[in-house]
């Protein structure tokens, strides 16, 4: 379980609190308006941002101090988390091992496997600009996997792909986090995406990330910073 304890971050020109908990295996969104802090959100979740006071706790762990390789997180965002200069075998590498270098045996099918579960079988040895952005994807949620987290942040990964895709992409997601049981948190601007992906919301808005609710129940009855952002239907 993810839990916010009486969490706040204020830079004096911004502020964001949380109090809730997030049960494991749940799939939620984070929705809102822009600039309210979703992404904000993530990078306390991941060790980026230090909160201002409060705590974050995982499976009763105090989690608030440890740095971001430390957490029980795995990362996917927009641009996939990889570096163009080397091939996916290189990049997936980095999740096994901090220099990507004397990968076990273990290691090495682990990576191969990944590499099969996202469809990219044989594609070890290409480079990310030789990939379609659908497969680029594929290549930065394998390398999520690697890192074998039993927490996955995704900030708007799918964003930069066409309908299609994007659908498949979250078909993906969901089959492989429902898969090993990973409590997997999603930012988007898309409420339809929301919906597809998720079972539950949360509503970043005003300055506060409210507690998780069913996502179906949430977009029925929206809350007027929801409705705001999102217009009328």
């Amino acid at each position: 379980m993810l839990i916010f304890d009486k969490l706040t971050y204020d830079t004096g020109g911004f502020a964001l609190s949380a109090d809730f908990s997030v049960q494991t295996g749940d799939r939620v969104a984070i929705i809102g308006p822009s600039g309210a802090g979703k992404s904000t959100l993530l990078d306390l979740i991941a060790g980026f941002r230090a909160p201002t006071t409060g705590h974050i706790l995982w499976n009763g762990t105090d989690i608030t101090a440890h740095a971001p390789g430390a957490r029980p997180v795995a990362l996917l965002f927009q641009d996939n988390n990889l570096f163009p200069h080397l091939t996916l075998r290189q990049n997936l590498s980095l999740a096994l091992r901090p220099d990507g270098r004397h990968l076990t045996a273990d290691q090495r099918r682990a990576l191969i496997d990944a590499l099969a579960q996202v469809g990219l079988a044989g594609y070890e040895d290409r480079k990310p600009g030789t990939l379609s952005g659908g497969q680029q994807s594929r290549a930065g949620l394998a390398r999520a996997l690697l890192q074998d987290r039993p927490c996955l942040l995704l900030d708007e990964p799918f964003s930069a792909l066409g309908p299609a895709m994007r659908a498949e992409m979250q078909d993906l997601v969901i089959d492989l986090a429902t898969r090993v049981a990973a409590t997997a948190l999603l930012v988007t601007h898309d409420p339809a995406e929301a919906e597809r992906f998720a079972t539950k919301a949360i509503v970043v808005a005003d300055g506060v990330a409210s507690p998780p609710e069913n996502i179906k129940t949430l977009m029925q009855n929206p809350p007027k910073a929801l409705t705001d952002y999102l217009g009328s239907k």
